[in-house]
């Protein structure tokens, strides 16, 4: 059997203005957690819940689980309505923060359990538990028990335990969090490689920007219970709506300025330090405030250039060298990428920086 048959057809997810309403225990008032939130989530794609504490992006995943229910609006899967649903009644499967294994179970014991409550036969089930610990790379450890498994490993079991039951959507609660920096970069190369492999429908929570960049079609960064901007990866780095989003998504920095004018796509800012040009589909009045948003790898330093700097922090990083100046009153921060055959400049060192100006985004 292939890894393309091993799944049903992926279905789609679609919140419909949910809302989730709780009560905070000091003050004893309603708040919302979640509000007003509307998504489609396209069959076989990858969307990431992102945020930070407290943004209500767990609690949009538990929706869609089963575990929690809205207060208002509706959650269809594949156009079906899904609210009134338990979670076992829901094509869909979770992998768990805590991994949450049997630890008197074996490895295919606990890849087998989903199958057996739902009374496959058994010669299905051993095809099913062989075929999907192949795809996670755990064949010939169906023998093993839990508690022998490293942590990599354990989430694995997590993952091919969700995976047997051939969910329409695959529901992911933080399932990196409890593993160390190095296993948490290949394991989410997996999850990506096993989401792909199979074309379902993956729906993730994380609090990990780099994480969710590098493993998503589609990001859905969240503030305050309220979705603040969605988009691809690409979109929301190069594009970001507001401050917030583009400091939560990467290093940032921001020059205030206000346009001069804007024609041909682009508009000329006038800030404390000098003018500088940014590429824009946006009109500025004469006189409006805005805010270059630069990233630190797109600015470059130099003996000529944009707008003059002050050297305040030079350190060697290995592929790069970080820099931090001050342009006019604003510090800001420079990644200037291999820079080996470059002149380094040092602390109190006059300079100018340069940037492109698709390279930049103003808000």
């Amino acid at each position: 059997m292939s890894e393309k048959q091993s799944v049903k057809q992926p279905k789609g997810v679609q919140l419909d203005h949910i809302s989730k309403i709780y009560q905070d225990p000091k003050t004893g008032k309603d708040f919302y957690a979640v509000h007003d939130v509307s998504l489609d989530i396209a069959p076989g794609s990858f969307v990431t819940l992102l945020g930070p504490s407290g943004c209500g992006k767990t609690t949009t995943l538990r929706m869609i689980a089963g575990f929690e229910s809205p207060d208002e609006g509706e959650i269809y899967l594949g156009g079906e309505p899904i609210n009134a649903l338990t979670p076992n009644k829901r094509d869909t499967a979770m992998v768990f923060q805590s991994y949450a294994l049997f630890p008197h179970y074996n490895v295919f014991d606990n890849v087998a359990y989903g199958l057996k409550l739902r009374k496959v036969p058994k010669n299905l089930i051993a095809d099913r538990v062989k075929n999907i610990l192949s795809l996670v790379e755990l064949s010939g450890m169906e023998q093993r028990m839990t508690n022998q498994l490293s942590g990599g490993q354990q989430q694995r079991v997590a993952l091919a335990r969700a995976l047997v039951v051939e969910p329409g959507v695959l529901l992911f609660d933080e399932p990196l969090s409890n593993l160390d920096a190095k296993l948490r970069v290949q394991m989410r190369t997996e999850i990506r490689r096993i989401q792909q492999a199979l074309g379902i429908t993956a729906i993730y929570v994380t609090h990990d920007q780099s994480e969710a960049m590098a493993i998503s079609d589609q990001i859905i960064l969240m503030k305050g219970g309220v979705i603040a901007q969605m988009g691809s990866p690409t979109e929301i780095y190069y594009h970001p709506n507001s401050e917030f989003v583009a400091d939560f998504i990467g290093e940032c920095n921001f020059l205030k300025g206000k346009a001069v004018r804007s024609e041909k796509g682009q508009t000329l800012v006038q800030l404390d330090a000098g003018a500088a040009a940014v590429n824009t589909s946006k009109t500025y009045d004469p006189g409006e405030d805005c805010e270059i948003v630069l990233r630190p790898e797109a600015i470059l330093i130099s003996d000529e250039g944009m707008l003059p700097c002050t050297v305040e922090l030079s350190c060697f990083m290995g592929s790069y060298q970080n820099y931090h100046v001050r342009v006019g009153d604003t510090l800001v921060k420079i990644t200037d990428n291999c820079p080996i055959n470059k002149k380094v400049f040092a602390v109190g060192d006059k300079a100018f920086i340069s940037f492109d100006p698709a390279c930049a985004h103003l808000l």
